[in-house]
């Protein structure tokens, strides 16, 4: 990564992302993202947007970003609560029908279209067995950037997947485990991306701790990391890399 540079000279990029639009993001998670002046992602669904609509227009204006995060959330039928709506019974018609639909709906809220995605657990296919295929040139035609789940990885900015980006699970860890994230992160000079549901109690089911996202942004910009959006992140990671591989080409047209 040591030829890659990023704005300001930050020694990395961290982003946090949180799925599903649930109400303890906005009730819970924006005042502490505002209070520190960090934006971050919500990949929403857009039916959970009503329960706390004045908040996320709030969010809007304050400059998080709204991601695409499908309208049924379809995954895989191994999961019980998805087997109404399973990726194995799903096909890329359906599958670009659930991506344009959301971001019609996410317009028509908030007047803004989504420019990445996340996709639903993590999960990038439609259909099962040798019928088995791959969305994300779906995606890819329609977003920036697009995140997978809990691969626990820190994204290499000169080189990673852009449409299948890393990211580790931030809910249910301790402010420790979050900073080794970090540390591992600014090592490299690298690029972690938080994925996380609700915002309050670290012990509670798919929550990323209140305290442990305050202390995690609070060391982040001790660190000098950039702390943003996924589309901001990736939108200079897209454009600057092509800068680095211009250079390097040029250098070699003088050989």
């Amino acid at each position: 990564m040591n030829r890659f540079s990023w704005p300001g000279g930050a020694s990395a990029a961290l982003c946090f992302s949180f799925d599903d639009a649930r109400a303890s993001q906005v009730d819970t998670g924006l005042p502490i993202l505002d209070e520190l002046g960090v934006r971050a992602t919500f990949y929403v669904q857009p039916d959970a947007l009503q329960t706390r609509l004045t908040k996320w227009r709030n969010a809007v204006e304050s400059g998080h970003e709204i991601g695409n995060h499908t309208v049924g959330h379809p995954c895989s039928e191994n999961f019980p609560f998805g087997r109404d709506r399973s990726l194995e019974n799903y096909t890329i018609e359906m599958m670009k029908k659930e991506c344009d639909l959301a971001d019609e709906r996410i317009r028509s809220i908030f007047g803004v279209t989504p420019r990445t995605f996340a996709y639903p657990c993590g999960q990038s296919y439609v259909g099962r067995g040798v019928r088995t295929q791959s969305y994300v040139p779906v995606v890819a035609e329609r977003y920036l950037a697009a995140r997978c789940f809990a691969e626990g990885a820190v994204n290499d900015p000169e080189f990673c997947n852009l449409h299948q980006l890393a990211a580790f699970d931030g809910d249910c860890r301790s402010s420790s485990s979050l900073a080794e994230v970090l540390e591992r992160t600014t090592a490299v000079g690298g690029w972690a991306i938080f994925a996380g549901h609700e915002i309050g109690d670290a012990s509670a089911r798919q929550t990323t701790g209140a305290h442990a996202l305050e202390e995690t942004v609070r060391r982040a910009l001790s660190l000098s990391v950039w702390v943003d959006t996924v589309s901001a992140v990736a939108e200079y990671v897209s454009t600057h890399r092509k800068k680095i591989r211009q250079e390097v080409n040029n250098v070699q047209s003088r050989k």
